[in-house]
């Protein structure tokens, strides 16, 4: 875009934003990412979201892609978000951050979500993002629902078998993490803590052979070759006996309720390890 035509695209978005100064909730949100995509979704007014990042309509990693798919997607650039006109800017911590620091400069208001790392940082994204939306009550709603199927979850009895979160290029998920969170409310205990991995990090295939989990989770890789992810059908873990696939990944992601799917399949994958021993 010429430097002319996106200076009067800004100088239109100023104006917009001071003709509506007043409004209480946004009318006009642009996300840059994934999670602050499925966070809008979740609890905007349709007709409050300008447009969503490409990510969101991806059901490998969108857990709400069916419902972006009716959304305009932008291309994470600043023009196309100033083309926009919105009156709110979501981005996460990593993501664009070119676009993010040009929309900053220009004077738009951009506000900026970390990865949370536990259910109690989801809850506190989906609050926030609540008063940012001028929807408080549907986020309570929605927190009030999470807390009570949260609760059953957690209550569900068994014995914890020991697992290992196991990705690309053998690295795994520590307890101080979303996934071991995950792992954690599901009643299930993580071999990193045993390998001193508070947040995770490197997992050599011989520790993780050698700590011996009784279980191995791995994720569904995506479509082609890829020498990243040849270590997870290494043969010594095919021929294990151990491996379990996470069917959706994505619900394992972001601060939404479908975290609580994930706990819910591994307390069945916990129940179903328990009848077969």
């Amino acid at each position: 875009m010429r430097p002319s035509r996106l200076m009067a695209c800004v100088a239109a978005l100023i104006c917009a934003v001071t003709t509506h100064a007043g409004a209480q909730s946004p009318r006009r949100v642009v996300s840059l990412n994934l999670c602050t995509d499925q966070l809008a979704l979740m609890l905007a007014d349709p007709g409050q979201i300008a447009s969503l990042s490409a990510l969101a309509s991806d059901p490998r990693s969108s857990a709400m892609a069916d419902q972006a798919r009716g959304f305009p997607a932008n291309d994470g650039s600043a023009e196309s978000v100033v083309l926009a006109q919105p009156d709110l800017v979501l981005a996460g911590t990593w993501t664009t951050r070119a676009t993010v620091d040009m929309l900053t400069r220009l004077g738009l208001r951009v506000e900026i979500f970390a990865p949370v790392n536990t259910l109690d940082e989801a809850r506190a994204n989906i609050t926030r993002m609540g008063a940012l939306l001028g929807q408080e009550t549907r986020a309570q709603t929605i927190l009030d629902q999470f807390d009570q199927r949260l609760t059953r979850l957690r209550a569900t009895p068994g014995p914890s078998p020991r697992v290992a979160l196991y990705y690309e290029l053998g690295s795994t998920a520590g307890r101080d993490t979303l996934p071991g969170d995950i792992l954690d409310a599901a009643g299930m205990t993580n071999i990193a803590a045993e390998k001193g991995l508070a947040f995770g990090g490197a997992l050599p295939l011989e520790d993780l052979v050698l700590t011996n989990p009784d279980l191995i989770l791995i994720g569904r890789p995506y479509g082609g070759h890829a020498r990243a992810t040849e270590l997870l059908t290494h043969p010594v873990l095919t021929a294990s006996g151990k491996l379990r696939l996470i069917e959706d990944g994505a619900s394992w992601v972001c601060e939404t309720p479908h975290l609580l799917d994930a706990i819910a399949q591994m307390i069945a994958l916990r129940q179903d390890w328990s009848a077969a021993q």
